[in-house]
């Protein structure tokens, strides 16, 4: 699927992939940043917290974007 996300220069393919990552017995997920946030101790814990994290940063480019409209 090609796709343009606002900071790409132009249109590309973007795969979907599992953002959860099991390492040494407790699960991560990665970040569009190249981080990976965790530890937690089970898979649905993990993707509560990506969507709480999605959802946070969400909010922060909405307040950021209030901020510089007034």
């Amino acid at each position: 699927m090609f796709g343009k996300r606002s900071q790409d220069p132009t249109p590309t393919v973007h795969y979907r992939c599992d953002r959860v990552s099991l390492i040494n017995g407790h699960y991560f997920f990665s970040t569009r940043e190249n981080t990976l946030e965790g530890p937690y101790y089970t898979r649905m814990d993990a993707e509560r917290e990506t969507e709480a994290y999605i959802n946070r940063m969400i909010q922060a480019k909405a307040s950021q974007q209030s901020s510089l409209n007034g």
